[in-house]
């Protein structure tokens, strides 16, 4: 070796594939380590530049390993040794910051970003609408009782509706449901006190309907408002907007662990009690569509098919909202523009202005 070269630390060698070691020194030439047997002037046994080592982190006092191309490993408790001949040969100065600099990883980050972006425009709805088709009637009855269960253990109170007046509702509610896809059949109309959400009502994938306390008694007397409201959640399972909320959720999910990795059990919450919070929440188009469908299945069961509309008027009326503050969930539409729309396909089928 040249004059030039300088010893490092003390420490022990491994050889290749061997499991004993022998002490050792690490010594230095420019930027090439190589060892040599304690206590010999023979020739290195192993070589290696910077370049080619790999030199093991350094975690407070545990010894460091440098494993040459080889495969032989040199350790040692010299940390400070170690860092003072890796600072001295690592490029430092604006050069070397400009080389560290990897514009490809910030075209790696753009590229992500973009895929995310374009499977949620494109790929996603269209996975949805598969994995709506080819979802099994259990699947969906399985989301629904997740939901259901998750709201009443959260939210919901037991019903105080009399029985006479809940038997007085679900009659009416069947003469409109008859009209349905699914008919009276396919649903099922659940009373609940509604806790913090007040007067509402929802659907769940599998044709369970909720309707809470506080809405009827906002009605009053008026059970074509009620009905209305109950004729707009069939049009949402008729549509399976519920369904494909929790499977938009589900992809969103998806989209995240692909961006920031694993996110442990977001699939099984979505798919069970996440679905609760995304049943009571639909898109602009989706609540127009359910809004249409109101109007269509109550004229048909020769009800007053804008009764819906009629609920948004109240509505208004009992939060104390304008038409373009009052909306049940901020993805909602404003009411004034769903009431014109209802009108406007109430005309349509016949039905001329009170």
């Amino acid at each position: 070796m040249a004059s030039d070269e300088k010893h490092i630390a003390l420490g022990r060698w491994h050889p290749p594939g061997a499991s004993k070691s022998v002490p050792a020194l690490l010594l230095a030439e420019g930027k090439t380590l190589y060892v040599k047997l304690e206590g010999e002037v023979a020739d290195p046994v192993t070589v290696g530049d910077l370049a080619r080592l790999e030199i093991s982190d350094r975690i407070g006092r545990v010894p460091r390993r440098i494993t040459f191309p080889d495969g032989s490993m040199f350790e040692t408790a010299d940390n400070e040794a170690l860092d003072g001949w890796i600072g001295r040969h690592r490029r430092t100065g604006v050069v070397h910051k400009l080389e560290a600099f990897h514009p490809r990883l910030i075209a790696f980050v753009i590229a992500t970003f973009l895929l995310a972006g374009g499977i949620y425009r494109y790929a996603l709805p269209a996975l949805v609408e598969v994995a709506v088709l080819v979802t099994p009637p259990a699947a969906t009855e399985m989301m629904a009782a997740g939901a259901l269960n998750t709201l009443d253990k959260a939210v919901f109170k037991d019903t105080k509706l009399p029985e006479a007046r809940q038997k007085e509702i679900l009659a009416a509610f069947h003469q409109v449901a008859d009209f349905s896809s699914r008919g009276r059949a396919g649903y099922t109309l659940n009373f609940r006190g509604g806790g913090v959400i007040g007067p509402n009502a929802f659907a769940l994938p599998d044709g369970n309907l909720v309707i809470t306390d506080e809405l009827i008694e906002m009605a009053g007397t008026d059970m074509d408002m009620i009905i209305g409201v109950l004729a707009h959640e069939i049009g949402h399972v008729e549509e399976e907007h519920s369904l494909r909320q929790v499977y938009r959720a589900a992809g969103m999910a998806g989209l995240i662990m692909l961006i920031a990795g694993d996110i442990g059990t977001a699939a099984e919450d979505v798919l069970t009690g996440g679905a609760a919070l995304m049943t009571m929440s639909h898109s602009r188009s989706a609540e127009n569509e359910a809004d249409r469908i109101s109007v269509e299945l109550m004229a048909k069961a020769g009800r007053d098919p804008r009764a819906v509309g009629r609920f948004f008027e109240k509505l208004e009326q009992e939060l104390g909202l304008d038409g373009d503050e009052a909306s049940l969930l901020s993805t909602h539409p404003p009411t004034a523009e769903r009431r014109e729309a209802i009108e406007a396909r109430a005309r349509e089928l016949g039905f001329p202005p009170k």
